[in-house]
């Protein structure tokens, strides 16, 4: 069963993912962009009512064929799919229970003390559970002492991260989007929404950029880091999820 903000969520999530569609054929020539309501209930073999209530945020059943059917008229990505099955209520039932705990899996701790260079572990709040001096070093601002932990405050409301991220405007959507596709696991937390809450209130890209709904798997890559003492830098960021606590990453970072 879902909750009204699950359905707000859910509404808002397909009526901006349905009006980011080109019209095809003689409707591609009108001045209005995206789908039409009636035209993605087509593409997808649905009713008109039933996914406009979808959008309305009401409750209704959607079977886990309807919204494949769904996804795939929508173009949704894997993580985005994934996304719409969590706010539809719809989870693999392989899929094992998220845990409370913020506390870093053994395995996460175990390896972050390992390797010489910076590592670190997320909770599915994105709060720092571990890290390394080397991951210290480098993130002055989010992991030194007295610093607040979480990885979406740094990155939208400390200054310094806007220092050390070259792109940060770029870096910081990205990030966000990667977070959404977790989000859709905790949005029952009210720790979830308190976060999302102040960030939206706090941040004007973070309000527009999370109004866009965007979703994405978090991915490595190679980062760059304009570092207040060691200048330029380049690493290569590995994330993996412990198979005992998925709810957890482990990041890490290491020389491009």
């Amino acid at each position: 069963m879902t909750n009204p903000d699950q359905r707000r969520l859910l509404g808002g999530f397909v009526r901006a993912h349905r009006e980011r569609l080109p019209p095809e054929g003689l409707a591609a020539r009108r001045r209005t962009p995206g789908l039409r309501r009636e035209e993605l209930a087509a593409k997808a073999g649905i009713s008109v009512t039933w996914l406009t209530w979808i959008e309305q945020g009401r409750d209704v059943k959607a079977s886990p064929e309807a919204l494949d059917r769904l996804s795939h008229a929508l173009a949704l990505s894997r993580a985005e799919r994934t996304y719409l099955l969590e706010l539809s209520g719809i989870r693999d039932p392989s899929d094992p229970p998220l845990q409370d705990s913020a506390d870093a899996p053994a395995s996460v701790i175990a390896v972050v003390q390992s390797v010489s260079h910076p590592a670190y572990g997320l909770d599915r709040l994105w709060n720092a559970s571990c890290w390394n001096r080397a991951a210290e070093h480098l993130f002055q601002g989010w992991l030194t002492p007295g610093a607040d932990r979480n990885l979406l405050l740094f990155v939208f409301l400390d200054p310094a991260a806007r220092k050390l991220i070259p792109g940060w405007d770029m870096r910081a959507r990205r990030l966000l989007a990667e977070f959404r596709g977790d989000y859709g696991h905790s949005f029952a937390d009210p720790r979830a929404h308190a976060l999302v809450d102040r960030l939206r209130h706090d941040n004007v890209l973070f309000r527009a950029a999370w109004d866009e709904q965007s979703v994405l798997e978090r991915e490595g890559g190679l980062r760059h880091f304009q570092h207040p003492e060691d200048g330029a830098l380049s690493f290569v960021q590995h994330t993996f999820a412990p198979s005992e606590r998925p709810d957890h990453k482990l990041v890490i970072l290491t020389p491009a």
